[in-house]
């Protein structure tokens, strides 16, 4: 069965959710195919043969012919289980659609902007004949213009603008006939390109850099296209721009994959430990030493950006650990992996435990093997788990894991980069746990302390990488930008909490949030999540208890929580019932009369400071 099939039995909107599977293996002129295909679907209808399919809707706007640009983000976003629900804008429409807050693209209310930049927005404006400088005065006036624009979105949408730096057309440049000059031209455009990346991060603009996707050979541009279409980007190059905006919207979306399982014989070393031993493997010293090298020292940076990194093995345990801790050669350590497993049970078993062990969901793992008979049996077994099949060639392993951007993420925070040790401290609490006989004498020794207050300002990025990423326990799963979190904690009426906790083994970090709005004497939370790293430790209990408490002190005559199901935060859909709320007429709202409170648990010491009424 291939979409093409579906499509001509009028059975694609029914059959959305097998979408995903058969997009797999597609690239190319396959992937482009299907989008076109997939473009035609009305999302209404895929909606109500399947309504809990997550959507995303896209804005896109610009100054040239984009129609190829629906297409393949359609299929970009349908591999990673995404319904798009995309607005193409008019012909060189940007400067209105994103310049006035009235127009459509305001209205829409979209979850991405897409404003693709080319080169004409520039180049239909220099004279004729035109020297560097003039370029540099045209470039820098729309520069400012973008900037103004993105300031504009940033105060008047909610959803996160997309930028792009601009090719440097060859038949443009090379109309310059002396070296130097050609230079300065190339400085300029590089400068100009600068200032917009530097837009990144600010308010909610992300801004994609094309330049490295041009250095792997992607055409930036064809002629016949740009001249009698108007159309200045290649088809290619959107297909490759359409990837990257697929990356974004599925971290958006909250599927950003955070632990990265790799196979060992073959994939981080060459050769089979038990067989060739310690001293036969490759690792460096060869051809395809140095290859397996280069992979290892890329699995190394992926992890010291939080990234968990575990090997999964058919081997024993014992030979992997010696080469791990005492191989002269080897770039990874044992230390570099949140858990090795070495044994010789079906891997897609092991990664099951493994999860469990983590206490994070199957489906937000990634794991590369370059056995195909490993990956098809992970990919029946286990279809939420992202499989990357490498082969004998270790100088392609780095290319093919990086190719999705799996771990992409808008912002890296220092939570980030010290994950991968907190988790690895979260199993020895794991090993801590099993040498007791009840979990109450567990939590009491555990000695959990929990700190509730105010979001500082170094805590905003954090915060919105929480509501992003955090699925199981989360009440709502509304996701915010860090803009739209500073906005919330700048609200006289609104206060962004931190819940941050450590025990015995040491500090957790922020590893909740919960917001409270005012309303008159009711009080809302309106956003109530937890990482899953602290999940059954009594923190939620303690947390709500005191934000029920200074409600009541504050003379609110109620509080009133939230709770939209999604397929993953199942595990929550007790939990304002569970602490005395009663259900709403409003589907999903629950109310709590503040007469009977609940205590924090006796194994947690709460320290809250909730400061006066929200």
């Amino acid at each position: 069965m291939t979409i093409e099939d579906l499509h001509r039995a009028g059975r694609l909107a029914a059959e959305y959710p097998r979408v995903r599977g058969l997009l797999a293996e597609l690239d190319g002129a396959g992937l482009v195919k299907a989008g076109r295909l997939l473009a035609r679907l009305d999302p209404e209808e895929v909606l109500r043969e399947h309504p809990e399919t997550p959507t995303t809707t896209v804005a896109i706007t610009g100054h040239s012919t984009l129609s190829m640009l629906p297409p393949a983000l359609t299929a970009e976003l349908a591999r990673h289980g995404l319904l798009a629900a995309v607005a193409l804008g008019d012909f060189d429409g940007y400067v209105f659609e994103l310049g006035d807050p009235a127009s459509d693209l305001y209205t829409r209310d979209p979850d991405l902007v897409l404003c693709v930049l080319d080169p004409a927005i520039v180049l239909d404006e220099v004279p004729c004949p035109w020297r560097p400088e003039d370029v540099a005065a045209v470039f820098e006036a729309k520069i400012d213009l973008i900037e103004g624009l993105a300031a504009r979105f940033a105060g008047t949408a909610r959803g996160t603008l997309v930028l792009n730096t601009i090719p440097l057309p060859r038949r443009f440049a090379a109309q310059l006939v002396d070296l130097t000059s050609r230079a300065r031209l190339g400085a300029i455009w590089r400068e100009a390109n600068a200032r917009l990346l530097r837009l990144s991060g600010q308010g909610s603009a992300v801004v994609l850099d094309l330049d490295p996707l041009l250095a792997d050979g992607v055409p930036a541009s064809d002629t016949r296209m740009s001249v009698y279409a108007k159309a200045h980007l290649s088809a290619e190059l959107l297909a490759a721009y359409a990837r990257q905006v697929g990356h974004l919207a599925r971290h958006l979306a909250g599927r950003t994959k955070k632990t990265l399982a790799v196979d060992l014989d073959g994939t981080v070393w060459g050769g089979v430990l038990g067989e060739d031993g310690p001293d036969g493997i490759e690792v460096a010293d060869s051809v395809k030493g140095e290859a397996f090298r280069a992979f290892q020292r890329g699995l190394k940076q992926i992890s010291a950006q939080g990234v968990l990194l575990a090997a999964v093995s058919k081997n024993d345990l014992r030979p992997v650990r010696e080469v791990l801790s005492g191989h002269p050669r080897m770039t990874l350590r044992e230390d570099d992996f949140v858990r090795v497993v070495a044994n010789w049970r079906p891997k897609h078993d092991n990664l099951t435990e493994l999860a469990g062990s983590l206490n994070v969901g199957i489906d937000s793992f990634v794991f590369v093997d370059d056995s195909p008979y490993e990956c098809g049996l992970v990919r029946h077994a286990l279809p939420g788990v992202a499989v990357i099949a490498v082969d004998d060639d270790p100088a392609l392993h780095l290319d093919r894991l990086l190719a999705d951007g799996w771990f992409d993420t808008r912002v890296l925070t220092d939570e980030d980069r010290g994950r991968v040790s907190k988790y690895r401290d979260e199993l020895v609490r794991k090993d801590f746990l099993d040498s007791f006989d009840s979990l109450q004498d567990y939590l009491r020794e555990l000695r959990v302390t929990v700190r509730l207050g105010p979001a500082g300002e170094a805590e905003l990025a954090r915060v919105s990488q929480l509501t992003l990423r955090t699925n199981q326990f989360n009440l709502t799963t509304r996701r915010l930008q860090p803009q739209q979190v500073r906005e919330l904690a700048d609200s006289p009426a609104t206060r962004v909490l931190a819940v941050s906790s450590a025990d015995r083994f040491g500090e957790n970090g922020l590893v909740g949030v919960v917001t409270v709005r005012r309303d008159g004497d009711v009080v809302h939370l309106d956003d109530f999540l937890l990482s899953c790293r602290v999940f059954s430790r009594g923190i939620e209990q303690a947390c709500l208890s005191a934000v029920l408490r200074h409600a009541k002190d504050s003379g609110a005559r109620a509080v009133a929580g939230y709770y939209r199901r999604t397929p993953k935060n199942g595990m929550v859909a007790e939990f304002y019932p569970r602490y005395g709320f009663r259900p709403a007429e409003s589907d999903g709202t629950f109310v709590h009369d503040l007469a009977d409170i609940m205590s924090a648990p006796e194994t947690v010491q709460l320290t809250a400071s909730l400061g006066g009424p929200a």
